[in-house]
């Protein structure tokens, strides 16, 4: 089990991803287009620096909603790989059976 304090604090961070999301996608926009001023461009990448470090998609971190793992974590199922078989040889996720032969 992860620290309950790392889980809440990509809570966090999701909810400012969320809440700066249109803002930062304006300035980007700004700073990409080359047929605006320089001077315009260096301004919108100035207000994209001052905006929060927390808001930016690349700071948010997967994690096992099972156990709050951060490694092995499978995108379609939402889990860590131990937590997916764990869960899959219980038959508790449709779909997973646990492979013998």
């Amino acid at each position: 089990m992860a620290k309950k304090s790392s889980v809440q604090n990509n809570i966090k961070k999701k909810v400012c991803i969320a809440s700066f999301r249109s803002k930062r996608e304006a300035l980007k926009a700004v700073i990409k287009d080359a047929s605006i001023s320089l001077e315009t461009r260096m301004t919108a990448t100035h207000k994209l620096a001052e905006l929060p470090r927390n808001s930016s998609s690349t700071r948010f971190r997967n994690r096992c909603e099972v156990s709050g793992r951060p490694r092995g974590f499978h995108k379609k199922f939402q889990m860590s790989r131990i937590a997916l078989r764990e869960l899959g040889s219980q038959g508790l996720i449709p779909g997973i059976v646990k492979s013998s032969w």
